[in-house]
Order: C-alpha cells, then sequence, then structure tokens
C-alpha cells in the first residue's frame, strides 16, 4: 500500500513539473511572441515617421522651388511693366519656343519702324551663374536678337551695377532702365548710320566699337554712381528730415498738454475764467442747456 501512495506521489510530482515546464514554454513563447509584435510595431512606426519626414522634406523643397520660380516670375513682370512705361512705342511680344530661358523680348521701334531687339533674362538668385552668359547668347542667336541684358541681384566678382562680357550685358535691377536707354541708343544710332548714306560702315564700327569699349563702360559706371551717391543723399536727407519732424512734433504735442492742463487747473480754481479759443470748448452749445436740465 505504501509503494503505491509513492508510486502516486512520483507520478504526481512529475506531472506538476511537466505541466510547469509545459507552462514555462507558453510563457516564454507568449513572451517572445509579445516582444517580437511589440518590435514590429516600433519598426512599423519607425518606417512611418521615416516616410513622413521624407514627405515633409519634399514638400518643403517644392515650397522652396515654387516660392523662388514666383520671385523670379514678380521680378521679371514687374521689370516687363516699368519697360512698356518706360519706352511706350516698342514691342514686347511673347518668347518663341526653343528659347526657353530668356523672359522678355523687347522689339525697339524707331520712327515707326524696327530697327533691332533686346532679349531679357531675370535671375532673382543668392549666387551668380557664369553659365547663364552662355545660355543666354545662345537663346539670342536663335531669334537674331540685337542685343542681351541679364538683370541679377547677385553681379559676376569684379563687376559694381552693370557689366558686358561675352557680348552680353549685365546689370542689377536698379539700373535696368539706364542700361535699356543706353542699349536702345546704341540699336537706333546703329540703325540711323547704316541707312545714311553720309555714313561708311567704317563709321558705324568706330561708333559700336567705343559704345562697346571699356571707355564707355567706365563712363557709364561714373554716371550710375553719381545717380547712387544723390539718391543715398536723398534718403539720407529724408530720413533726417523726418525725424526732425517727429521730434518737433512731439515738443509740440508736450507744450499743448502742458497748456491745456494748466488752464484747466485755473478754470478748476476759477470758474468764470475767459475761454480760451481751441483750449476750453463748452461741452454743450447754450441753445442745449435747457434741453440737458428738462432731461434731468
Amino acid at each position: 500500500m505504501e509503494k503505491e501512495r509513492k508510486a502516486f506521489q512520483e507520478k504526481l510530482l512529475k506531472e506538476q513539473e511537466e505541466r510547469e515546464r509545459f507552462e514555462k514554454k507558453i510563457s516564454e513563447e507568449a513572451s517572445r511572441k509579445a516582444a517580437e509584435e511589440q518590435r514590429l510595431k516600433i519598426r512599423e512606426k519607425d518606417l512611418q515617421l521615416d516616410e513622413i519626414r521624407r514627405v515633409n522634406e519634399d514638400l518643403k523643397r517644392k515650397l522652396e522651388q515654387g516660392s523662388q520660380q514666383r520671385q523670379g516670375e514678380v521680378l521679371e513682370l514687374d521689370l516687363e511693366e516699368q519697360l512698356r512705361a518706360k519706352f511706350t512705342n516698342d514691342e514686347f511680344v511673347p518668347i518663341p519656343k526653343g528659347v526657353e530661358g530668356a523672359d522678355i523680348w523687347q522689339k525697339v521701334k524707331f520712327q515707326g519702324k524696327i530697327v533691332g531687339s533686346i532679349l531679357w533674362e531675370t535671375k532673382r538668385t543668392k549666387a551668380w551663374s557664369n553659365g547663364w552668359i552662355a545660355k543666354l547668347k545662345d537663346d539670342a542667336g536663335k531669334i537674331s536678337a540685337s542685343e542681351s541684358i541679364i538683370v541679377s541681384q547677385v553681379m559676376p566678382e569684379g563687376s559694381a551695377s552693370f557689366d558686358r562680357k561675352d557680348g552680353i550685358w549685365i546689370t542689377t535691377y536698379e539700373h535696368a532702365i539706364g542700361i535699356c536707354r543706353y542699349v536702345r541708343f546704341l540699336i537706333t544710332t546703329v540703325s540711323s548710320i547704316k541707312s545714311s548714306t553720309s555714313q561708311t560702315d567704317e563709321d558705324w564700327g568706330q561708333i559700336r566699337d567705343y559704345m562697346l569699349s571699356d571707355s564707355f563702360k567706365h563712363r557709364m559706371q561714373a554716371h550710375f554712381d553719381g545717380v547712387k551717391a544723390l539718391r543715398d543723399g536723398l534718403d539720407a536727407e529724408k530720413r533726417a528730415t523726418l525725424l526732425r519732424w517727429k521730434k518737433q512734433e512731439s515738443q509740440i504735442e508736450k507744450l499743448d498738454t502742458n497748456t491745456t492742463n494748466f488752464y484747466g487747473e485755473l478754470k478748476a480754481i476759477v470758474s468764470n475764467l475767459p475761454e480760451i479759443k481751441g483750449v476750453d470748448a463748452p461741452l454743450l452749445e447754450d441753445g442745449n442747456e435747457e434741453d440737458q436740465e428738462t432731461l434731468i
């Protein structure tokens, strides 16, 4: 009997150990699966964050590109409006297909006839690129433009407000209209010489060489520098005048306030003090006093 009881206890102990091992195995398996699921979830969230980050970067880049493009379009439209206003006889025509870099095509009219054209390209970037010159020169050749002008916020190294490189005029937006006057004068002068029977090809060549020479460029630079100096002086004078006016206005207001306060204090002491025009004004006209008493 004791032997059977002992065998039964051993069997129970063995079954308990097996059950504990089974439960431990299940628990470890469940923990492993839970850990794996958690790891996959974290990995999924990381992938989602990476995707969101890429989308945000793409959107930011597109917005920046769109902003730069809009800024360039604003500069182009504003320049064309000024050119149309200044040179009302000239024609401004759409850029032909195949000339993708240029922005404005100005056909110069002289004595009722088109005598040449100017191809414009506007740049509103933070750095200068020499590649713009070759590109505009190629575009000008496609439409046989007489002259080409690049208007840029940033000038090439060594250039101030304007320059001419490889047959292309380069200027800032501030001096674009002034450069256009000179270039138009060059085009119309050459046209007049060519159509004149008293002028020879040598005369035309000498004039063109001079207008494209360093001497002429220095004269133009001196002109622009003088205009800039006058404009800077005028702006400084305007600022000084506004500051002076503001100071005087403040002093006048202070004196006026002091006078009003002084009169009010005297009025409180002497009720029948004579009225001073501009300082003391009755709240109600005499004709309205009776109405006020009736309301009271």
